[in-house]
């Protein structure tokens, strides 16, 4: 596991709270204003970041973070625009940030070289959305190679030979799936991931970061007490795609963030 992420989790677990991982498409509302929602989550509790790379064709995705990566595009953001940003965010905040992307944008520019660029960014981590852990290794061994963690899903789903596999890979964390479908809004807490980060946890004791349909402090607040981290996203994409201005997008995501990181105190 990369450094950083390493002491993060450390920490949470020793303040008795899950890590907060906040996800924004890089580039939102423009490039030049990207950097001014990740400074204010920061300054509102993140404890690191997820740095989502607008994709054309994002199948993990729902509506809302589609628009937003279509938005993105349009303003002139893009994979190189994407990790200049997470260049900033890193440079800015000091924190832990992962990169998530698909495996087209990596292969066209390259393994190697997207590794090398995520390295020189200072990112901690890369979730490559649709890269199955039978197709991993490759990029695995690229990115182990710069001290980068690449992060592996388990889902409900998931039987228990992969689940081994994937925690043989020895990812910084499993993504674990808390509700199934793809990223949106749900209307009530997760009932897998409880059972998913038992089922984790009698194998390794790599760390489990609950995503997918948490859109509230509530649902935040119940998958944290149980898993060792917490990513919002949609919930927080909505703000900004609603916002009248930077200034204003600004401002709703230190709030919604602020109600996210109290929630992330184990009871």
């Amino acid at each position: 596991m990369s450094e950083p992420l390493t002491e993060l989790f450390s920490r949470c677990r020793e303040e008795g709270r899950a890590a907060l991982l906040p996800y924004m498409t890089a580039g939102l509302p423009t490039p030049e204003e990207s950097l001014t929602l990740f400074a204010a989550m920061a300054e509102a509790g993140a404890d690191g970041f997820e740095v989502g790379i607008p994709y054309a064709d994002p199948l993990m995705d729902g509506p809302v973070i589609q628009a937003a990566g279509e938005r993105a595009l349009s303003a002139g953001s893009g994979v190189e625009v994407s990790l200049d940003v997470l260049r900033e965010v890193v440079g800015s905040t000091g924190k832990p940030t992962v990169v998530m992307t698909y495996v087209n944008p990596v292969l066209r520019m390259g393994i190697e070289a997207f590794a090398d660029r995520v390295a020189a960014a200072g990112g901690s981590g890369i979730i490559i959305a649709d890269l199955p852990v039978d197709e991993a290794e490759v990029f695995a061994a690229a990115f182990r190679k710069r001290d980068i963690g690449l992060v592996l899903f388990v889902a409900p789903t998931t039987t228990d030979v992969r689940l081994e596999r994937v925690l043989a890979a020895k990812p910084p964390f499993v993504y674990g799936i808390a509700d199934l479908g793809v990223t949106g809004a749900r209307t009530a807490a997760s009932t897998h991931i409880a059972a998913l980060v038992e089922r984790v946890r009698r194998h390794s004791d790599v760390p489990v970061v609950a995503g997918v349909g948490i859109s509230t402090p509530e649902q935040a607040h119940a998958a944290a007490c149980v898993a060792d981290g917490v990513i919002v996203g949609t919930a927080l994409v909505r703000e900004v795609m609603g916002a009248t201005d930077a200034a204003s997008a600004a401002e709703a995501l230190r709030l919604a963030v602020g109600g996210f990181a109290a929630a992330m105190q184990r009871d």
